[in-house]
């Protein structure tokens, strides 16, 4: 089963849709306005009332969070969604990870963000890839879900599972390799202080992968503008443009967007973290 998932990671007849600045008035700008369409400026009078909207959506997902992914963690393992969507997910991780490893069996402490329960750490650890591995996640009944997996797939060195809060990583500056995060993007009320806090514990160097649905064509739209955002609640899934800004922003270099999967769209973010710290430029005395 590993031989099989690593040759599937390594192939490069890849059938994704990379996109660049340049293609966003050709190919995205037609997809319908919705619910995730990316706010414009807002005006010094409107920002308090956008502030408190973001507060309010922030309290209505925590307090809502546990008590939905409660019920979904009985049942997430054998959702149709792992065939269509959280699967092509992972393969697109395993992959990016293979070519931030360059093919070497080198060993990296991984981060997945919004974990589940903890498949994605499993199949990274059935890879038998020397990682050291840790899964995140906000629902402590996930995280009972991930811990049983874990200690299933690999007894002799199991993922650390940790229930916290994707805003407030409870780990020291530079303190991963890869950081991931799929399929749970969209419930994070406060977007741009996760990416920041991603790119805060990545040592230099490391590579964050973020996948989440891809709303900018007609399909996307419908699956998660419209299905989506009527089954969940209080989700946000931010348009390519401003995922690219949030990871501009918090100042990962090397950027790359595509687009994944053609029923269920997924968008691919990759940024590195940059190998040396910024400085200023220094006058000669």
């Amino acid at each position: 089963m590993c031989d099989e998932v690593i040759m599937i990671v390594v192939n490069p007849n890849s059938t994704s849709s990379p996109l660049r600045e340049d293609d966003a008035p050709a190919g995205l700008s037609a997809a319908p306005a919705g619910p995730s369409a990316a706010p414009p400026a807002p005006s010094a009078f409107a920002a308090g009332s956008e502030h408190d909207d973001a507060r309010r959506r922030a309290h209505a997902f925590r307090s809502g969070a546990d008590r939905q992914f409660h019920g979904w963690a009985e049942t997430y393992d054998r959702s149709l969604l792992n065939t269509f969507l959280f699967r092509p997910a992972y393969l697109a991780l395993l992959e990016e990870i293979a070519d931030w490893c360059g093919g070497e069996p080198k060993s990296f402490r991984l981060l997945d963000i919004g974990c589940g329960t903890g498949s994605f750490a499993a199949l990274v650890a059935s890879a038998d890839w020397p990682a050291r591995i840790t899964a995140l996640d906000f629902v402590a009944s996930m995280c009972r879900k991930a811990r049983d997996k874990a200690e299933r797939v690999r007894p002799q060195r199991p993922a650390d599972v940790v229930n916290a809060d994707s805003e407030h990583l409870p780990f020291a500056d530079a303190s991963f390799d890869v950081v991931t995060c799929s399929n749970s993007f969209h419930h994070y009320p406060h977007q741009d202080a996760v990416v920041a806090e991603m790119r805060r514990v990545l040592a230099p160097g490391g590579r964050l992968v973020l996948i989440d649905g891809f709303r900018d064509n007609a399909v996307g739209w419908f699956v998660f503008d419209v299905i989506i955002q009527r089954i969940e609640k209080n989700v946000h899934h931010a348009p390519w443009s401003l995922v690219r800004r949030l990871f501009e922003q918090a100042g990962f270099v090397n950027l790359r967007q595509r687009k994944i999967n053609l029923l269920m769209p997924l968008l691919v973010t990759v940024g590195e973290a940059p190998t040396e710290a910024p400085h200023a430029d220094r006058t000669p005395a």
